[in-house]
């Protein structure tokens, strides 16, 4: 990559410090494609930033490349999941999870969705009525992990809380750092998911995440997958199925509460949509709803880097790069991209209207990134975050307190720094 340009100054890989600040001068100054040098693994680093170097890298030659740099981390916190696994692994998984996200599953899981979405609403409004502020960001991660948890336990939920009935996952939204120390109080749940797993090998299937994965089968052998897999598995779809949604949520209702136009035509839409009847059907009537938190996720990709390493040689936009490569590929980055995004940096969801959509590169928006290893939940994960704003909008308007804007904090996810306040307001 000898013919590449790049910053003379030293990157920090580890993502403990903003590592999104550097990217961004980078790219501002070098374009589509540069290099940064890492001293940590004493090389360089290629930075793809175009839609033909994400389709190259994601999508068709995909085999050519394993997860980069952060996956050890990824590892040390969820075992050989699908987030980090590889090879025959990897694939041999995706193939037995999916089948757990299929449309009609999905359906079966929105009154879930819908009851916790409304215990928080009214909780909300009870805070509206007495004046009183909320915590957004904390709410938020109630909530999407009383989902997930619902969604891949069921019932075995009342076992797995503790004789105080207290739960014992909830130090996902407690323990806020993402260190060795959390990864090592995360494992030790492992312990809680394996005795679930071998509770349902010795019962019928359950109607749940769990359920499924418990009786899925190998194409090729009709194996089931071993308990390690399992609980690996389960680790991951906790993770990625709560941080994610959440993080997204708190950028939506941020840009939203400084929109009264947006906002004005959100309320519309929902306002004639029927709450009590929430179907897969009813949710493609919030149309403009999903605007809002698509071009939400344009500004704010809760998966802001994807990371890959080359196995062999690859030319990627006519530069040539050497196996065992580190390629960074950044969702924020490609989102903004000024010759693909006009005033990329505007809050805009008429960019997602169908019209819009049908003519704009598809490889220039990738918020559940792209390719064979594109977010398995990601259909889910809309569904979820429809079903909130549409509930919540219904009622209630929610306005941010601070005069500051919200600061960034760009580690595993791209999520607020800080916890963001909101003072909710009910609607007449």
């Amino acid at each position: 990559m000898t013919d590449l340009p790049g910053p003379d100054e030293p990157f920090d890989i580890t993502l403990k410090e903003d590592a999104l600040t550097p990217l961004k001068q980078a790219f501002a100054r070098y374009g589509d494609a540069f290099q940064i040098h890492s001293p940590a693994t004493k090389s360089n680093i290629f930075v793809i930033s175009n839609p033909e170097g994400v389709r190259h890298v994601l999508v068709d030659n995909h085999a050519n490349y394993t997860k980069g740099i952060g996956i050890e981390r990824v590892r040390i916190l969820l075992g050989n999941g699908i987030m980090a696994s590889e090879g025959e692994t990897w694939r041999r998984q995706r193939k037995m999870v999916q089948p757990a996200f299929h449309r009609d599953i999905i359906s079966s899981m929105l009154s879930d969705v819908t009851d916790a979405n409304l215990r928080l609403r009214e909780s909300w409004i009870a805070l509206a009525r007495e004046g009183n502020s909320i915590d957004l960001t904390k709410c938020l991660s109630d909530v999407t992990l009383e989902i997930v948890l619902k969604a891949i336990f069921g019932a075995d939920m009342q076992d797995i809380k503790a004789s105080d009935g207290s739960n014992p996952f909830m130090l996902l939204t407690h323990d806020t750092d993402r260190n060795l120390q959390f990864a090592y109080k995360f494992r030790n749940l492992s312990s809680l998911v394996l005795n679930c797993i071998l509770k349902r090998r010795q019962s019928e299937p359950a109607a749940d995440l769990l359920g499924m994965l418990v009786a899925a089968r190998d194409r090729r052998n009709n194996d089931p997958m071993s308990d390690r897999s399992l609980v690996d598995e389960v680790l991951t779809l906790i993770v990625a199925g709560h941080e994610t949604t959440a993080s997204a949520l708190n950028w939506m209702w941020y840009l939203l509460s400084s929109q009264p136009e947006i906002e004005r035509r959100i309320q519309e839409e929902v306002d004639a949509w029927d709450e009590t009847n929430i179907t897969m059907e009813s949710m493609l009537t919030l149309c403009y709803t999903r605007q809002v938190i698509e071009e939400t996720m344009r500004l704010y990709p809760p998966g802001w880097l994807l990371t890959r390493r080359s196995i062999g040689a690859d030319i990627i936009c006519s530069h040539p790069i050497a196996p065992g490569t580190d390629v960074f590929i950044s969702p924020y980055l490609v989102h903004r991209h000024p010759a693909y995004w006009e005033n990329p940096e505007i809050f805009d969801p008429d960019r997602f209207e169908p019209a819009k959509k049908a003519t704009r590169n598809r490889f220039c928006y990738l918020p559940f990134a792209l390719g064979p290893r594109a977010c398995i939940g990601g259909h889910f994960a809309m569904a979820e975050m429809l079903i909130h704003t549409a509930l919540i909008v219904r009622k209630l308007k929610l306005r941010y307190c601070c005069s500051s804007p919200v600061e960034m904090e760009c580690q595993v996810n791209l999520r607020p720094k800080n916890s963001i306040v909101m003072q909710p307001e009910e609607r007449q």
